[in-house]
């Protein structure tokens, strides 16, 4: 199946480096395409547990689905992400 989200938090090619990276390791995840500037995430999933496992690791990444809590510690981690990727 084919989903395509809108992601909140997401600044710069550090944030998507860091997502790419991470989601490399998910099973069930493929077709990935990432723009930052409409912030538009479009994948593939295989089964449901394979999407709530992205939607879980993107929360943990600070990068949560638009219409999903974006609260501090989100924005925090975002930047700790983002930080990370850039290295």
């Amino acid at each position: 199946m084919i989903d395509t989200v809108h992601l909140q938090n997401l600044k710069c090619e550090g944030c998507k480096t860091t997502i790419l990276n991470k989601i490399n390791t998910l099973k069930g995840i493929s077709n990935i395409n990432l723009d930052i500037n409409s912030k538009e995430f479009t994948f593939e999933y295989t089964t449901h547990n394979a999407y709530e496992g992205l939607r879980n690791l993107l929360n943990e990444l600070g990068y949560p689905f638009q219409g999903e809590n974006n609260n501090l510690i989100h924005k925090t981690k975002s930047y700790i992400s983002c930080a990370i990727g850039k290295l």
